[in-house]
Order: C-alpha cells, then sequence, then structure tokens
C-alpha cells in the first residue's frame, strides 16, 4: 500500500498533544491515506498550508468550516468502507468522486 507520508512525521504525529483541528485533520488523512497534495485542492489552500496545519498551526476562521465538514465527509466514509484508499490512483479518485473535479 502506498503511504503518501513519511514514517518520521506518522511517528511524530503520534507523539504530538493536542487535539487542534488540523491536527485532527492531519490523523485522519494519515489513516485514510490521502495525500496533503489533494486535501489541500479540495480545501482550496497550499499544500504547505495543510502541512502547517498537521503540525499544529490554527486554521483560520474563513476555512475552519470547510476544514470541520472534510473531516465530518471522512469520518462517514470510514464508517462505509470507502476509507482507507489502498493507493494514490484510489486516492485521486475519492477525491474526484466527493469533489466532482479533477485533483491531478
Amino acid at each position: 500500500m502506498a503511504r503518501p507520508y513519511g514514517q518520521k512525521f506518522i511517528i511524530a504525529l503520534e507523539k504530538t498533544e493536542g487535539n487542534t483541528l488540523g491536527l485532527q485533520l492531519a490523523k485522519l488523512c494519515v489513516r485514510a491515506n490521502l495525500p496533503a497534495t489533494m486535501v489541500a485542492i479540495a480545501l482550496e489552500v497550499s499544500s504547505t498550508t495543510v502541512y502547517k496545519w498537521f503540525r499544529g498551526q490554527g486554521v483560520r476562521e474563513r476555512k475552519r468550516r470547510a476544514v470541520e465538514v472534510f473531516i465530518d465527509l471522512m469520518k462517514e466514509d470510514f464508517e462505509k468502507g470507502l476509507l482507507p484508499v489502498v493507493n494514490v490512483n484510489a486516492a485521486a479518485a475519492y477525491m474526484e468522486s466527493m469533489l466532482g473535479k479533477p485533483v491531478r
């Protein structure tokens, strides 16, 4: 299974204390195997912004609701068995079906 996140990042994420919105998003994205670049497209932000959120930086108010909705959709899709995806192509197909537009 392809893993879009490095082992060092995953270990650091597991050790990170706190429960910010960005950290919640990071943990779900890692668990779902969804690349940050595709998440950035979905949330209409840069990959750099997504990685800042993943490291605990706050989500600005204007993006907070979009991130919350994205997290809720991912949780529902875990329950439905749609997540985690098995590779980058499956991640792209999942994201494209969610967004109705290409992510690559």
